[in-house]
């Protein structure tokens, strides 16, 4: 495989791991780290060998979501959505208002249809983006103590991907959009949001044996299968309703006061646009719960 900047590449026998690798930035997914992702992705699908593959973070967690690192350079709120360089190919996609939503919604199809399985290894913080990018995953096992939330809906915009309702409840799809707050691991996992959670120390080991537990299927088999269940989510409407889901995202960009939080980074900084987000809430980043990655981790 090509030399990645922003991730790594493993392979274990039958098994291809991308582990996400910006822990200084908590993993977050800069354009470079998506397409570098997807690079991967498609490698690992023209493999013979790889049966499955597993998406992991480096360091103390998942993903923290997408990367705001620009937002102090923006000039308003139309440059720092439209303004973008280097974005990852993900297909045709019109430039200009109202792309970013779709973008994402392409690039993560490719997950969508890749023949392979796709396994979402979730540790510490999985936060907007990160959530968004593991749930379009066809599996995911996660940390018991994972940190699993969508803090940009209490003032940046709605979801760029309305995941939720076909993951969890109603009334837990609202309670959680309604106010940006988050699950635990063990809570994804009773909202059938994710498939097991177990303690951290063990994350690493229960993933990879159940992928390698899934690459005894004949490949073709398993190709058959995943399509049979996209398509009957498809005729469900799940692409459809993802990308309406995108177009409201647009408009509550663009509502009055929508770009308070992009003022204030611009004008102090990312940290405290956050601290201006969350402090109300005291969590994430104001009141950061304990998500330790273990001295003896493999990852």
């Amino acid at each position: 495989m090509p030399g990645y900047r922003d991730i790594l590449t493993i392979k274990k026998g039958r098994i291809g791991i991308v582990q996400l690798n910006r822990p200084e930035k908590m993993n977050a997914l800069s354009h470079n780290l998506r397409a570098e992702l997807f690079d991967a992705l498609k490698d690992f699908e023209a493999d013979p060998e790889t049966r499955a593959i597993i998406i992991r973070g480096s360091g103390r967690g998942f993903s923290a979501g997408y990367d705001l690192s620009g937002i102090g350079t923006a000039t308003d709120d139309r440059d720092y959505v439209e303004r973008r360089s280097g974005l990852p190919n993900v297909g045709p996609i019109n430039p200009g208002q109202g792309q970013w939503p779709q973008h994402l919604l392409s690039g993560y199809w490719i997950i969508w249809e890749l023949a392979k399985p796709v396994i979402a290894q979730v540790h510490g913080y999985c936060l907007a983006g990160g959530t968004e990018l593991a749930s379009m995953c066809d599996l995911m096992f996660v940390a018991e103590d994972a940190v699993m939330g969508y803090p940009a809906v209490r003032a940046i915009t709605s979801v760029d991907i309305i995941y939720h309702p076909w993951h969890m409840p109603q009334r837990k799809v609202r309670e959680l959009l309604y106010t940006g707050d988050s699950v635990s691991g063990a809570e994804a996992v009773a909202l059938g949001w994710a498939n097991r959670a177990v303690p951290i120390d063990r994350l690493c080991a229960t993933t990879e044996a159940f992928a390698e537990r899934m690459a005894n299927i004949d490949p073709a088999m398993l190709l058959m299968t995943k399509r049979q269940v996209n398509r009957v989510y498809e005729v469900m409407g799940i692409r459809t309703s993802l990308a309406v889901g995108g177009d409201v995202q647009e408009l509550s960009r663009v509502r009055p006061g929508g770009g308070e939080f992009h003022r204030i980074g611009r004008e102090k900084g990312l940290k405290a646009a956050l601290d201006w987000r969350d402090g109300p809430f005291e969590d994430y980043g104001c009141a950061p719960r304990s998500a330790p990655r273990p001295a003896n981790a493999p990852w």
